[in-house]
């Protein structure tokens, strides 16, 4: 699937003042209300989950420090994180005692002891057994997730106990791997160079890109015959969108799939305040079954418009839905020119809203489409708009680019079996709407979409249809944006502007159905 490249950070980091220990104490409590800061002396800081205090956890607690600007969203959002500390890179200054010393006086249940994790520029295990304290000091925020993640996961018989728990993190230590691929500004031909642990190549698509880095890590850490199960945590690195996110942790799952690799699979999301370059990293680690249980295998979210599994081969035959080569090619051929015509407004909305570049990604979107459909069997629908997907998840860009090719790789697949149009789309909606967030009411392009598929499912009339889609657009320019780049603005700023996706949805349909 295509991923998003562009810079999408919304204020410097000297703005945001990451590396300010105490913006974070004082910020951490706003996030978390269950949680507030303790003063231990000395300018020193613990944050506490009081929420925790009142559990009758019998397991080993968990704790992090972490260094000021290099922080990860898993420090932010897991609940069984018990304490929480900021340090700038290279300081030692609170430690794993002083922790455990401020939850006891807090009413945490420490009889079983305290893991205390902390990202820095060393790596090793320092235990005080006398004082229930593990100590466990990890190179980078990726390690620090992986383990956070892997101390929630671990069986029971393992985090209850803080010396099965010693042998489960020894074992980590020693055995992981991990590899970091970044993006290069530099182009080799129609896409982005990406900085991979053994190469640098172009990007053609996430699941090349994982795989790319999967067997390398595979090479270094290769299956034995042990009984294991194969942690993996894939992070992003400096913002990728939750869809972006969503699309590498299932691409890894697909590979870890077809090898038969039993699997844990984590994800966080990590800022680092020293690079300003977007990519992800992985971290590889084989565990004995004893410590960790696998996943279960993950089944194909495709399924089509009457609840039947999508087939993950291709598929012979003729669809239900029978309609000529001329027919489509002048539906598509018309959406394309109007959203082609249409792009100087819809880049001008996205200027004032957005990053500027939403008329451009469907501009050549529709250009892209326009090309492959000049050699392409139209009568044969599904099958030809599946391998339109596939070109369009290299050519196509932006989170819209995305979201485009999963509704219509759902398409593809429920024009096989749906009875009408109008029963393929609705069930490719429903489809997309388990890999976004996004819903109607959020100014995005599903305002326009949503409208027009359920009232064409309804009604049956395209042109009715169409009329909601455009009602759907035009209240976008009176909602509060909830995702996305417009979500950074004050409401006023988008205040009688449409949202731009929509907006150009809204175009491509109104080609089509004149073109009827």
């Amino acid at each position: 699937m295509s991923i998003v490249v562009e810079q999408t950070l919304p204020y410097t980091s000297s703005q945001l003042r990451l590396d300010d220990t105490e913006r974070w104490n004082r910020l951490f409590p706003l996030i978390r209300p269950s949680t507030k800061a303790i003063s231990i002396g000395n300018g020193r800081t613990i944050v506490v989950d009081t929420a925790l205090a009142k559990s009758n956890s019998k397991n080993v607690l968990v704790a992090a420090i972490v260094s000021a600007g290099n922080f990860s969203d898993k420090v932010l959002r897991e609940s069984h994180i018990a304490a929480f500390a900021t340090e700038k890179f290279g300081d030692e200054t609170i430690s794993g005692e002083d922790i455990a010393r401020v939850l006891k006086e807090n009413g945490f249940p420490t009889e079983n002891g305290v893991v205390v994790i902390k990202a820095g520029s060393k790596q090793g295990l320092e235990a005080q057994p006398n004082s229930g304290v593990l100590e466990v000091f990890v190179r980078g925020e990726l390690k620090l997730d992986h383990i956070i993640s892997l101390l929630e996961a671990a069986t029971q018989e393992t985090k209850s106990s803080f010396e099965n728990t010693q042998k489960f993190l020894d074992h980590y230590l020693r055995a992981v791997a991990k590899t970091t691929s970044v993006f290069h500004e530099k182009k080799t031909g129609k896409g982005p160079n990406v900085i991979h642990a053994v190469e640098t190549s172009e990007f053609s698509s996430a699941k090349k890109s994982v795989e790319t880095d999967l067997k390398y890590l595979l090479s270094s850490r290769p299956p034995s015959g042990e009984d294991v199960v194969y942690a993996i945590h894939v992070a992003d690195i400096n913002g990728l969108s939750r869809l972006e996110d969503g699309i590498l942790v299932h691409e890894v799952s697909e590979f870890c799939a077809q090898n038969n690799l039993p699997t844990y699979i984590s994800h966080s999301t990590i800022l680092d305040n020293h690079s300003q370059a977007r990519g992800w990293a992985i971290s590889f680690c084989p565990v004995p079954a004893t410590y960790l249980a696998p996943q279960q295998k993950p089944t194909n979210p495709l399924t089509n418009s009457i609840g039947a599994a999508a087939p993950t081969k291709p598929r012979t035959g003729s669809s239900q839905i029978q309609i000529t080569d001329s027919q489509v090619r002048k539906i598509i051929t018309q959406g394309c020119e109007s959203v082609i015509k249409a792009e100087p407004i819809i880049t001008e909305y996205d200027t004032i809203v957005g990053d500027g570049d939403c008329g451009y990604t469907l501009r050549d979107g529709a250009k892209q489409v326009m090309s492959f459909i000049s050699n392409a069997d139209l009568s044969k629908l599904p099958s030809t708009l599946g391998e339109l997907v596939d070109d369009l998840e290299v050519n196509m860009g932006g989170t819209s680019g995305a979201l485009y090719c999963i509704f219509l790789s759902s398409l593809a697949q429920c024009l096989w079996d749906a009875p009408t149009f109008a029963d393929a789309l609705k069930g490719a909606l429903e489809h997309l709407l388990k890999y976004t967030r996004a819903r109607l009411g959020d100014r995005t392009c599903l305002d326009c979409l949503i409208p027009f598929v359920e009232s064409l499912k309804n009604t049956g009339d395209a042109k009715l249809a169409l009329e909601d889609a455009r009602s759907g657009v035009e209240t976008t320019k009176k909602l509060e944006a909830k995702l996305g780049r417009s979500s950074y603005l004050d409401e006023a700023a988008t205040r009688g502007v449409p949202d731009p996706g929509a907006y150009g949805l809204l175009v491509l349909l109104e080609g089509m159905v004149a073109a009827e």
